[in-house]
């Protein structure tokens, strides 16, 4: 009787610790992954924001949760998905092509031969914005001003000491640069501690309506010269901003000519393909409520998030791209 009653509670122990268990086994199925972006102030954080809530939402079915972090830029992202420390990041076209040249940024690494692209996103503009009493009409004048350039390892930074390149101008002897984190730009514009400050973004963007609607008067100034800029690096093309999005700049002409390049999400060929897949699939299967999460997303198609990339497409979502007709 004893042995029966021992053998009872064996038996049901053993169904406890099984059921207890489950939830730990199914637990760990789970795969966390994390999405690099940009400043707050920017548009990649609500893009990584976007494309997490999309996957999140759908975690029993695939088995994915997704966390975006706040990072500086596109040569960051790149690489901390190289070390492993991201699975996926945002990072600029221009970015992508000399990370996949080993150029640039990479020069001493080389070729970042593991790194993959999953698609492009919105476009951006390479813009310089000015206070109205610094007199800079054209990037000529910055000479003896006090301008941000941007923080190292940013993209932006790059794009900004191409167009100075690209006109002459040599930011360690011309003026006095900064280099700031974009989202310290605005205020220091308003607080008269620096002239100008150029920046690469979507748009419209809360870093320009947050630097056009202080006391003192900004403007955009064009970004002209840049034919020897275009023909040199293939991930360039003019552009314009729209000066709708800014009513508090106090430019009069519609749209201000500029240059720009695309933002790209990238990840590494040692990120699972169910992963790549999952996530591409939720962005274009979810096409139209994708575009209306950011009006930088508004010209959005298909076919124009496949281009503007260097690096060889992740076999994730190749695979979903020919399931569709996209490839």
């Amino acid at each position: 009787m004893k042995k029966g009653i021992v053998l009872s509670v064996a038996f049901l122990f053993a169904v406890v610790m099984i059921m207890g268990a489950a939830p730990t086994t199914a637990q760990a199925k789970v795969q966390f992954v994390t999405i690099g972006t940009g400043g707050i102030t920017g548009v990649y954080y609500p893009t990584g924001g976007a494309i997490a809530k999309m996957v999140n939402k759908k975690r029993k079915e695939y088995g994915i949760r997704a966390t975006v972090e706040s990072t500086g830029g596109s040569v960051f992202n790149i690489n901390a998905i190289m070390a492993g420390d991201l699975e996926f990041g945002v990072a600029q076209s221009d970015r992508q092509y000399q990370a996949v040249k080993g150029i640039a940024n990479w020069k001493d690494k080389g070729p970042q031969k593991d790194l993959r692209a999953v698609f492009s996103i919105h476009p951006e503009s390479v813009d310089l914005i000015a206070a109205v009493d610094a007199n800079i009409n054209c990037l000529a004048d910055l000479k003896g001003k006090r301008v941000n350039v941007g923080n190292i390892g940013s993209g932006y930074r790059k794009n900004a000491l191409d167009a100075l390149e690209a006109n002459g101008l040599d930011y360690k002897k011309d003026f006095h640069a900064e280099s700031l984190k974009a989202a310290e730009a605005p205020g220091l514009i308003q607080d008269g501690r620096i002239d100008a400050a150029f920046y690469t973004v979507g748009h419209p963007s809360g870093y320009y309506k947050e630097a056009t609607s202080g006391v003192r008067k900004v403007k955009f100034v064009p970004i002209t010269n840049i034919e020897s800029l275009l023909a040199k690096y293939p991930y360039y093309a003019k552009s314009a901003t729209l000066m709708k999005n800014y009513p508090g700049a106090v430019n009069t002409e519609a749209s201000v000519p500029t240059f720009g390049v695309k933002a790209t999400l990238v990840t590494s060929i040692k990120v699972p393909d169910n992963v790549v897949y999952a996530i591409t699939k939720e962005v274009f299967d979810n096409f139209e409520t994708f575009k209306k999460l950011h009006p930088a997303y508004e010209g959005l198609t298909k076919e124009s998030m496949l281009t503007g990339l260097s690096a060889p497409f992740h076999p994730g979502a190749l695979k979903y791209y020919k399931e569709v007709g996209l490839k």
